[in-house]
């Protein structure tokens, strides 16, 4: 079996077709799996990515020379086949399937295998070599249906409105922002957000997405308006001078990391909702035996462990890599090109 993708200190480097997967230099081409900032970054001469991706990467990285591919949508690049297959993780997101000589990889990428209905539902792909993220790699990270978390989040929502109070949700501008919107489209007339979370969803409807609209916050919002309605926020507005306007409020965070209870609590917060974008042990593990891959590369998040279950059970041949892609957490930095300033938002 060829090395057709090796890991170097620029990124997953496909050398027979020149080309790069994700990478966290500045090359010549660069093929992105989909929009949060440790996956796509600045500099790159030349972007792939799925069509959905590319007035999101437009937003966050500026004008570039970016081309397209709908899904399953082939190209050949240098002689080796590409091309874009559903992730699920977020709009836009894609698995990247490269073909040689009849021997197949795949680089998922992040993905999530229960179809949110906006982020395409995940296709497991056939391949010989699976390159495969583990953020959730641990027995203990098992979600719950989407919807029995967003009837938990709606039935929070109408518990703060009883009490007075404005229900902040933390959630993340691209990604998670979207499916907790429409879920909680009808607990308020008016739902608001921060900036980053605003010019995220605008951005979306305004190129075609039928999402809900929201009511951006400025320094001139009314508290009385605020007061008992819906805001959303990205994790990194918790803790700053930019809450103070919604006195008295609860917070709730919408993270795959709040099924563990301690973290609820570390986060001084009043509510956590198990909704990741990521898929959870089971998933990877069906991932993963769906693929029949015999040959296993593991990325970000418990890749130790992760790998070392999947050799002790012969499920695929395993090894950690080392990467710089990050946590559900690390995918804050996708809002740094927003900062949070007190009379911002």
């Amino acid at each position: 079996m060829s090395n057709l993708v090796s890991f170097t200190d620029k990124g997953l480097y496909c050398e027979k077709g020149n080309f790069y997967i994700d990478p966290w230099k500045p090359v010549d081409k660069a093929i992105i799996t989909h929009a949060h900032g440790d996956h796509a970054r600045f500099g790159s001469k030349n972007y792939l990515c799925h069509t959905f991706t590319k007035p999101i990467l437009r937003l966050r990285l500026g004008e570039n020379n970016y081309q397209t591919l709908q899904w399953n949508e082939p190209v050949f690049i240098n002689g080796i086949k590409v091309s874009l297959h559903p992730a699920g993780h977020i709009i836009g997101s894609s698995q990247v399937r490269i073909e040689c000589n009849g021997e197949v990889w795949v680089v998922s990428g992040d993905y999530k295998t229960e179809d949110d209905g906006l982020s395409g539902k995940f296709e497991p792909l056939i391949c010989n070599t699976f390159i495969t993220e583990s953020t959730f790699g641990l027995p203990i990270y098992k979600w719950k249906p989407q919807q029995l978390i967003y009837d938990n989040i709606i039935n929070w929502i109408s518990k703060n409105k009883e009490n007075g109070k404005t229900s902040l949700l933390l959630a993340y501008s691209l990604g998670k922002a979207q499916r907790v919107l429409q879920a909680i489209k009808e607990t308020a007339q008016t739902i608001y957000a921060h900036g980053a979370v605003f010019n995220m969803q605008q951005m979306l409807i305004d190129n075609g997405w039928k999402l809900t609209t929201v009511e951006r916050i400025t320094p001139d919002t009314p508290k009385e308006l605020l007061k008992g309605t819906v805001v959303v926020a990205p994790p990194s507005a918790d803790g700053t001078p930019w809450m103070k306007k919604f006195h008295p409020y609860s917070v709730g965070i919408c993270s795959g990391w709040m099924q563990v209870r301690g973290n609820i609590r570390r986060r001084n917060a009043d509510a956590g909702f198990a909704l990741s974008d990521h898929a959870d042990w089971d998933g990877l593990l069906q991932t993963i035996k769906a693929t029949e891959a015999e040959r296993l590369f593991v990325t970000h998040g418990f890749q130790s462990a992760f790998s070392r279950y999947c050799n002790e059970e012969n499920i695929a041949i395993s090894a950690e890599v080392k990467t710089q892609y990050g946590s559900e957490d690390e995918e804050a930095n996708s809002e740094q090109s927003e900062p949070i300033k007190e009379t911002e938002v």
